[in-house]
């Protein structure tokens, strides 16, 4: 292997380790396996680095290796995500948040309950946590981690539609999830 790629390597993934624990704690929800998932990750991408084409996305390739790595400690153990139909996760009546928001015209009767029960990070964590794991690590790649389609297709290995159709469904129960975190915060009234 060419020192050039090794220094590549150095310079552009190791600035990554940080982001990449943020989506292994993700996919992971366990501190620990997320540490041992990044440095698998890194582990094999440091063995393989004559395998990664140069001139291609050294970021994508890392998140891919590392989503391959999720996948198979999970075939090993016996174990698969959660899988869940399309259908089950779509209801009629789920419409955005920000429609159902922009219905409420009155604002908070009470300034001091609105700014304390604001939907905090923590709130967001676990509503992405709620995701279905397809959906949770489309979401997060894209939306958190800021790669593209074709970056997340790449890394979840899936072709660029199913990247899109999971955003859509994703964000749509993440807004809904949210929207109903506000209702039972009293920030807003709930729309029948």
């Amino acid at each position: 292997m060419d020192d050039d790629r090794r220094r590549e390597f150095r310079e552009k993934a190791l600035p990554l380790v940080n982001e990449m624990y943020g989506v292994a704690l993700r996919m992971t929800r366990n501190p620990q396996a997320a540490e041992d998932l990044v440095a698998e990750a890194f582990a094999r991408a440091w063995k393989n680095l004559e395998q990664f084409q140069a001139g291609t996305n050294l970021r994508a390739w890392i998140y891919r290796i590392m989503t391959n790595v999720y996948i198979n400690e999970f075939r090993k153990k016996g174990r698969e995500p959660e899988k869940v139909s399309v259908d089950a996760c779509e209801r009629m009546d789920e419409f955005h948040l920000f429609n159902r928001l922009s219905a409420q015209a009155a604002p908070a009767p009470d300034p001091v309950k609105d700014v304390v029960n604001r939907p905090t990070r923590k709130d967001f964590r676990k509503a992405l946590e709620a995701l279905p794991e397809g959906y949770r690590a489309a979401v997060d790649l894209y939306d958190l981690q800021g790669l593209s389609y074709e970056e997340v297709a790449q890394a979840l290995q899936i072709p660029i539609g199913t990247v899109r159709s999971r955003l859509a469904r994703g964000l749509r129960k993440l807004q809904s999830h949210m929207y109903r975190h506000a209702v039972d915060a009293g920030l807003v009234a709930a729309v029948r």
